[in-house]
């Protein structure tokens, strides 16, 4: 990988970080999206609980967290860190394939 890629790289994953940490806390607690026109519409009361809603990570927050502005954040911290580590495996994968078929990283099929 060249240094400009790393830095690139680098300097993405410090900026999602950063966000993560220190402006995820601050976001409204109103209803969005699809959850504020089923408010509007009047058929918010037909909503079912997510199969995955007693997680861990759960509505923005990590369980056990009592402040919540901390647990936002560390949420968003532990989504960046998944995201990012998720994306490096794959292209990782991709990267050990391609040197296996002889084909340079660079190039494109």
């Amino acid at each position: 990988m060249r240094p400009g890629t790393k830095l690139f790289i680098g300097a993405g994953l410090m900026l999602a970080l950063a966000l993560a940490l220190f402006v995820s806390p601050f976001a409204s607690s109103s209803p969005d999206g699809l959850n504020k026109v089923a408010i509007e519409k009047g058929f918010d009361d037909t909503a079912e609980d997510h199969a995955l809603d007693g997680s861990p990570l759960a509505g923005y927050a990590v369980r056990g967290i009592t402040d919540e502005r901390i647990s936002k954040a560390l949420s968003g911290l532990i989504g960046v860190l998944m995201t990012f580590g998720v994306g490096l495996l794959i292209f990782g994968v991709v990267a050990r394939r391609r040197e296996k078929e002889g084909q340079p990283l660079g190039e494109s099929t």
